[in-house]
């Protein structure tokens, strides 16, 4: 639970965070997903959901889909790489999740998966 005075800044950087102290251990290439907003237990809920959202489509807000790139770009610069071992690529997407919240509060959660988790499968 970030004070609503931390704002914008303090989400990314909690965000960022997160996933730099997680480092190796998810095996990255990784998919972030960040709930913000609502109460206690439904920005979890939102930040595993988040995960199940397409890579390659924006957030339908500007303003979070802009956030997402940067925190996209803030992650893959700190070469950690797949698996660890250093490199470009930590993180394959950051998708962002929001709801309404109480004024006293800014609730934010993060789930980290591994990229192998996701998969799709098609009956014909």
């Amino acid at each position: 639970m970030l004070a609503p005075s931390e704002g914008e800044q303090g989400v990314k950087d909690f965000v960022a965070n997160a996933v730099f102290e997680a480092g190796g251990n998810p095996c990255p290439p990784v998919v972030v997903g960040v709930g913000i907003g609502g109460t206690f237990d439904k920005v979890a809920l939102m930040a595993k959901k988040a995960l199940l959202l397409p890579l390659d489509s924006p957030n339908m807000d500007p303003y979070y889909a802009e956030m997402e790139e940067e925190l996209l770009k803030r992650i893959n610069g700190s070469g950690t790489g797949p698996q660890g071992f250093g490199g470009k690529t930590t993180a394959l997407a950051v998708k962002i999740l929001t709801a309404p919240t109480h004024i006293a509060g800014l609730p934010v959660a993060v789930n980290i998966n591994c990229h192998v988790s996701r998969h799709v499968e098609v009956v014909l």
